[in-house]
């Protein structure tokens, strides 16, 4: 036994100790063989229970310098997720192709802001002071604080990946457009009961301080209540909290569970997805990030696509001088990670039909170090586009 739940069992029994005086003093049963019998019951039962919340609480003590650390390597503000990758790859392939066609000349340099607020407003006000023409900032907290530098110059500010970018008030604002990849809740939970109609009960695992989160579990608590289907809330804002949720979540006997595109739940996702298969829970979730780091299933956009068409946006802005209203992206990409299918015993054909395309993908333990994008065109514009922070194009 762990010297650690020795002394907690051990503060558990003085516990108890006076448990026992205090009954033999209060009198509440009539007769002594009866007051014994009480005492021995409730102590019996105390020390069982206190004995299996310390040894999970210890399991988890345990389990969580592994997992931590195992999650930390992931996307913690420094790394960038799957589909901010995919963003930033097509985009830069987009303003290539857009340079080819008129003749100019595309320059792109790397930075990062690195998850954070005081970063990402350094870069995005330096970008206004270089002069740019525009700036491309990729994930939320960019895209607010690339806002706020643009504020004064109404440098055009061109997202990318926004999921509802009204209500991280983003619009409204003459200079500010870009994509959304708004998720299709309901087609992700018609997956999750196509897959098991037999569902009772579905946890919903997000952060409060996500406000990507804020719509879809709106819409998931409307499907499961117009389907008379239970659903418990867990909630999270640090990693360590997650993990706490996702067992939470197992305890509670849940038989699915759904996250929307919640990036504080996404940078845990190595920490609790064996957890899930070990308990027979599928996690159906909002982006293929997740779903790249053990989740079951999403059904969403092409982060490919989505980059191109951002990139083409923004080369349209500065041609023309009009700034559009955002567009959001059209999903259906159903993916897929074949190996917690396998771990869960599913058989992934039966989404063949929901959607026109299936990707099938494996559990990446290791994300490739990559910074955000800042491309600048020569000769006519410059451009510098940022995951996490910010891109923008100068003429030369």
């Amino acid at each position: 036994m762990q010297p650690l739940l020795i002394i907690l069992l051990l503060l558990s029994v003085l516990t108890n100790v006076l448990l026992i005086l205090l009954l033999l003093r209060s009198g509440q049963q009539n007769t002594a063989e009866d007051q014994t019998d009480e005492i021995a019951r409730i102590v019996r039962d105390e020390v069982e229970a206190e004995t299996e919340v310390l040894a999970d609480q210890l399991r988890v003590m345990q389990g969580e310098v592994t997992r931590t650390t195992s999650a930390s390597a992931r996307d913690m503000g420094t790394l960038l997720a799957e589909s901010q990758r995919q963003s930033q790859e097509a985009a830069t392939a987009r303003l290539d192709a857009i340079a080819e066609e008129n003749g100019i000349t595309i320059e792109y340099e790397v930075t990062s802001g690195q998850g954070d607020q005081t970063v990402l407003r350094q870069l995005s006000d330096q970008a206004i002071a270089d002069g740019v023409d525009a700036i491309i900032p990729i994930a939320t907290t960019a895209a607010q604080v690339a806002a706020v530098s643009a504020e004064e110059s109404k440098t055009p500010v061109i997202f990318a990946a926004i999921s509802y970018p009204e209500t991280v008030e983003l619009t409204g604002m003459d200079y500010v457009t870009g994509t959304s990849d708004a998720l299709d809740t309901n087609q992700i939970l018609d997956m999750m009961f196509t897959q098991n109609p037999d569902i009772g009960s579905v946890g919903l695992l997000y952060s409060l301080s996500e406000p990507n989160s804020e719509v879809p579990i709106a819409d998931a608590k409307a499907y499961l209540d117009a389907k008379g289907v239970a659903y418990t809330e867990a909630t999270a804002n640090t990693n360590d909290e997650v993990i706490a949720a996702a067992s939470s979540l197992i305890a509670d006997g849940v038989d699915a569970v759904f996250t929307p595109t919640d990036n504080i739940i996404m940078a845990a996702e190595l920490a609790i997805y064996e957890d899930f298969i070990a308990a027979g829970i599928p996690h159906y979730t909002g982006a293929d990030s997740f779903v790249r780091n053990g989740a079951f299933a999403t059904c969403g956009v092409s982060y490919t696509e989505l980059g191109a068409y951002t990139a083409g946006m923004a080369g349209d802005i500065l041609q023309s001088g009009t700034v559009p209203e955002y567009h959001v992206m059209e999903g259906g990409i159903i993916t897929v990670n074949t190996e917690t299918a396998a771990a869960l015993g599913i058989d992934t054909s039966v989404f063949s039909g929901m959607a026109g395309t299936v990707v099938e993908v494996a559990t990446q333990t290791t994300a490739a170090m990559a910074d955000p994008i800042m491309p600048q065109i020569n000769g006519k514009w410059n451009f510098r586009l940022t995951p996490n922070m910010a891109g923008s194009v100068t003429p030369r």
